[in-house]
């Protein structure tokens, strides 16, 4: 493999993409489980109307995150060690198999969030406002998940650990996403600004990628 970085980064995409069109995890399991999990809730909490507008985001975020670290378990661990090998000896630059990789999650992480999400305004009878800014929160969610799935996918396999301290890895760095989501839709929802929040989620986007691409060679060699 000899071409170009991003030539690279969209061949791995379209691996990425072609294994999960083959297997269907989000699909058929990651998706439907979403879904499920918000249709669950009402039998917990009730289902009174305006309770259920009320807590609706805050749920709908919170579903995003609990799966989205089950998407990117499934990344990090489809990624063998014979595949990184192969891949080495193919040429491929790790930085730039970091980034394709990334960028195929996070694609499945939007699908995820979008149709998860039209559950959780139908379920919920959540207002829908502030489009632009919702689609970009939902961008950056799904970036953000990405890049931490990867990039701890790639500090565990380069270790002698499983890919089950990936979710625990995850996890806590997707705070502020989570926190960033939940505001940023009650900014819109109350009229207030969100760009802080926005610069909040795109910031941890930008710092994560950036120690993604900066590692991806030493934590291959490693």
């Amino acid at each position: 493999m000899t071409t170009g970085f991003w030539h690279q980064v969209a061949a791995v995409i379209e691996r990425d993409l072609l294994r999960e069109r083959r297997r269907g995890d989000v699909l058929w399991i990651t998706i439907p489980f979403g879904a499920i999990a918000l249709l669950l809730i009402p039998l917990a909490v009730g289902t009174d109307a305006a309770l259920l507008r009320q807590i609706g985001p805050g749920m709908y975020w919170v579903i995003v995150m609990l799966f989205g670290v089950l998407v990117a378990v499934g990344k990090a661990s489809s990624e063998t060690l014979p595949q990184q090998d192969a891949s080495s000896l193919a040429g491929l630059d790790p930085a730039a198999g970091f980034v394709g990789r990334s960028v195929s999650s996070g694609v499945l992480l939007l699908i995820f969030e979008l149709v998860v999400g039209l559950v959780a305004v139908g379920l919920y009878n959540i207002s829908v406002i502030g489009i632009p800014w919702l689609v970009l929160t939902l961008v950056l969610a799904a970036a953000g998940l990405a890049l931490l799935g990867t990039l701890t996918g790639a500090i565990v396999n380069s270790t002698s650990a499983g890919t089950t301290l990936v979710p625990l890895l995850v996890a806590p760095l997707s705070v502020p996403l989570l926190l960033g989501a939940t505001q940023a839709y009650d900014g819109l929802r109350f009229g207030h600004s969100i760009l802080s929040w926005v610069l909040v989620m795109a910031t941890v986007v930008l710092i994560v990628a950036m120690i993604g691409v900066l590692t991806a060679r030493p934590l291959q060699e490693t």
